[in-house]
């Protein structure tokens, strides 16, 4: 059913009805032939190539509100060269070969070059201080009650706990060490989190006693000990901090071992090992070393035979004794050690080795002989002559001796 609208006529009315007339909605017209006109000055004013059509393009951008890091790096970019690539460019694969030599970016040492020198300075300083067993020079910098604190170099100082700072127990701890107190001191645990290592000045001292104490040994040196305990075993002392133990089968008298206490001795060193802390002493030893020394190679000596073995003699030298070994007793071939010497027999031979460490002396017979194998076929004019051929010998040992000495 349809609405009439009697008011629509009302809308319409004559021009001479200017009050209730209504102008309608302005339209621009544009011809055809303006359209045209339009469009051919449009076409004239266009670029010739497509090329300054980009170009036309790419200067008119947007306006672009940048942060501080896009300024930044626009800024770096001014340093590098422009590249006009075009479509073609960018289809193409690329060269690398045809490429020209300008194509080149710079490049800075820190971004790309391995410098050797600033990488092994820069390991060095970041290298951790105090490795386990190393020695290392510090001064005090601060004492607590239970133990004081080192410079030692690092990044941390070290700690030292009080039982480490020397032998034995110290009662003046803070009158003995001072602020500033310049010492050595020897790393006994590494780094912790904090970079901090523990060291210790008594460690130090007990391996500097080992090493003195070797040296000794080594040398066959005779040391006097104070005796300062006992138990079933033997005797106990002190050497250069070092607790030494003197077995009872080792002393000169040991039956009344026990009223050693508090006296001194003088020993000779039978076994130093830093590994198990084992420090054996001897007063035999001592007494033979003592022989020893007053002895020299080449020197013609006489002695018992005390027995027999199956790689040589060993002779008595009068509270020593000597090998007489099976090479160094004839230069002929011989069938059995008994058809030269017996046991008991007395004989005359040369000193040819002297070890002080050891306490151990070696002998030869088969330089007194003028022949090889004269020691078998007459042994009794061998024995006769022994000190006039001693003398033959005697550069010989000299020699030797010197190249020892070296």
């Amino acid at each position: 059913m349809g609405v009439s609208n009697k008011n629509a006529q009302d809308n319409f009315q004559t021009k001479g009805n200017k009050k209730d007339f209504k102008k309608p909605l302005q339209v621009l017209h544009i011809s055809k032939k303006d359209n045209q006109k339009k469009f051919q000055e449009i076409q004239n004013e266009q670029p010739n190539s497509q090329q300054e059509i980009k170009k036309e393009n790419i200067a008119i951008e947007p306006r672009v509100t940048k942060d501080e890091s896009v300024k930044e790096i626009e800024v770096n970019n001014k340093n590098t060269k422009t590249f006009d690539i075009s479509q073609e460019d960018l289809n193409r694969p690329l060269n690398f070969s045809a490429q020209n030599t300008d194509f080149q970016l710079e490049r800075t040492v820190d971004e790309f070059d391995f410098d050797e020198s600033a990488f092994l300075e820069a390991l060095n300083a970041n290298e951790p201080i105090g490795a386990t067993g190393e020695i290392i020079s510090g001064k005090v910098i601060a004492i607590e009650s239970d133990g004081l604190y080192v410079d030692i170099g690092g990044k941390a100082p070290g700690y030292m706990p009080k039982k480490e700072c020397g032998l034995g127990v110290i009662t003046n701890f803070k009158e003995k060490f001072s602020i500033g107190l310049e010492m050595e001191v020897l790393v006994i645990k590494e780094q912790n989190a904090d970079g901090m290592v523990t060291v210790s000045a008594r460690a130090l001292i007990l391996r500097q006693s080992w090493e003195r104490v070797s040296s000794f040994a080594k040398n066959g040196e005779l040391i006097d000990v104070l005796i300062n305990g006992f138990n079933r075993g033997g005797l106990t002392c002190d050497v250069d901090g070092l607790r030494g133990f003197i077995p009872r089968s080792q002393l000169e008298d040991g039956q009344d071992y026990q009223s050693f206490v508090g006296k001194t001795i003088k020993v000779a060193f039978l076994e130093v090992n830093p590994e198990s802390r084992k420090l054996v002493l001897s007063e035999k030893k001592a007494s033979l070393v003592s022989k020893l020394t007053s002895l020299e190679l080449g020197q013609l000596i006489e002695g018992e035979v005390l027995a027999v073995k199956p790689y040589g003699f060993f002779i008595d030298l009068g509270g020593a004794s000597g090998l007489l070994h099976q090479s160094s007793l004839t230069n002929g071939s011989i069938r059995s050690l008994r058809e030269v010497f017996r046991e008991g027999e007395i004989i005359k031979a040369l000193i040819s080795e002297i070890d002080l460490e050891k306490g151990r002396i070696g002998l030869n017979t088969a330089l007194l002989e003028n022949s090889a194998g004269e020691l078998i076929i007459d042994k009794q004019k061998v024995m006769q002559e022994a000190k006039e051929r001693s003398l033959k010998t005697k550069a010989l040992f000299d020699k030797k001796d010197k190249l020892n000495e070296h």
